[in-house]
């Protein structure tokens, strides 16, 4: 299925009720559990790796198949480890061929006993659970945040806790600084100094927790401000202006792209200022998931751009910089990359494809990113497997409609 999509005129001055985080709904199910509290979590997220981590929660089974879910996986991993049983943990065809190799030998260095039911170092594993006895462990620092952010989560109930020496640069650090903040809201207070993170041994304490909106979600809304016209503006409901989401860091990165961001009781109003710059350069080390919308963004607002610190894209639900520049070049725009960890466009065009249709690869942000580039294009432009974005927006395409577009 694909869906075709075409621009209003002029998109309306809506307000946009966010879907609330993934990232952040998932650790808290895990600390939730950890610390066997009787509350449930409020304004829990309805996306689709939420609820692969619920459907574990609530199965009575020990084999669980949680899909594409890539949070749902490294969380899961950690803590089957340590509850008592044998369970089997397996995913769709892309996630078994997502690395898991270093948190399975962390793990199995920490007291585990992890094996794999296929492929060695993917998924489907075969967990058996007990205590982890845990101590010292070195990694390396510019491995996904999902795997250490796994370990810390459970490190507080290992015998002798967990004390996770990063080497080299560290990526994602806002996801572990999120992952610590919410150990810490549940009572564990570790302790992060230069490259090595000290997890006490302690009991997680029951608290009330509430989510709020993702600011990865508001991504593709100031996307939207940045390809409308000047004056044009949306507002964003549930967004927590001191969040420790790191992608919050997108609300002064498109500042550069024409966007101008205001607090409010109402909300995050975006205007478009028509202010745009010339070029735009960016290490995305700390916000890996906002790349796919600032390349669109850049691309259609003849932005020259250089990004580095993509290493963690090759891994996510598709190689996120090849699909980029497949994509983007069916309508023209001639990217470079290394193959490792940078994506550039220096303002080269070639004749676009006709009738185009965007391919997802199973990708969320694909789709999202994609969709509003239709105010830019003159021309429809289709989506294919667009009903990929209930992976973390379910209601993405409501919204737009309400915002002008015609599906």
């Amino acid at each position: 299925m694909s869906i075709t999509i075409n621009a209003p005129q002029r998109i309306k001055s809506i307000d946009v009720q966010l879907p609330t985080s993934k990232s952040i709904s998932n650790r808290l199910l895990i600390l939730n559990a950890l610390s066997y509290s009787p509350y449930p979590i409020k304004n829990l997220s309805d996306s689709d790796d939420t609820e692969a981590m619920l459907s574990v929660f609530n199965s009575n089974s020990n084999h669980f198949d949680i899909g594409a879910a890539g949070t749902t996986m490294r969380f899961l991993t950690a803590y089957l480890a340590k509850i008592v049983g044998e369970w089997t943990l397996t995913g769709s065809e892309r996630m078994k061929q997502r690395p898991i190799h270093v948190l399975v030998d962390a793990l199995n260095q920490l007291g585990a006993r992890i094996e794999y039911l296929e492929n060695e170092g993917f998924p489907p594993l075969r967990i058996f659970g007990s205590s982890l006895t845990g101590g010292e462990l070195e990694l390396p620092g510019n491995i996904s945040s999902q795997y250490i952010s796994a370990l810390l989560m459970v490190g507080p109930t290992m015998e002798n806790g967990l004390k996770l020496r990063l080497t080299g640069n560290i990526t994602s650090k806002p996801y572990i600084h999120l992952t610590l903040k919410l150990m810490e809201m549940y009572g564990v207070k570790c302790r992060w100094e230069g490259n090595v993170i000290e997890v006490p041994v302690a009991n997680y304490k029951a608290v009330e927790a509430k989510v709020e909106a993702d600011w990865s979600a508001a991504s593709y809304w100031f996307e939207v401000v940045a390809f409308a016209q000047k004056g044009d503006s949306v507002c964003l409901k549930g967004l927590d202006r001191y969040s420790w989401q790191g992608d919050a860091a997108v609300a002064e990165l498109f500042k550069k792209l024409g966007v101008q961001s205001k607090f409010s009781a109402k909300g995050l109003t975006l205007t478009n200022t028509g202010e745009v710059a010339t070029s735009f350069k960016h290490d995305f080390t700390n916000e890996p998931d906002l790349a796919q919308t600032f390349a669109v963004a850049c691309a259609f607002l003849n932005v020259p751009f250089n990004f580095t610190g993509l290493h963690t894209l090759k891994i996510k639900e598709t190689d996120r910089i090849s699909a980029l520049v497949t994509e983007l070049g069916k309508f023209g725009y001639v990217l470079e990359t290394n193959n490792a960890d940078n994506l550039v466009w220096k303002g080269e065009r070639k004749e676009p494809a006709t009738n185009i249709e965007v391919a997802t690869y199973k990708d969320h942000r694909m789709a999202m990113a994609f969709a509003p580039a239709v105010l830019k294009t003159g021309n429809p432009i289709a989506i294919a497997d667009h009903m990929v974005v209930t992976k973390s927006y379910p209601g993405f395409w409501q919204d737009l409609a309400a915002a002008g577009f015609i599906m």
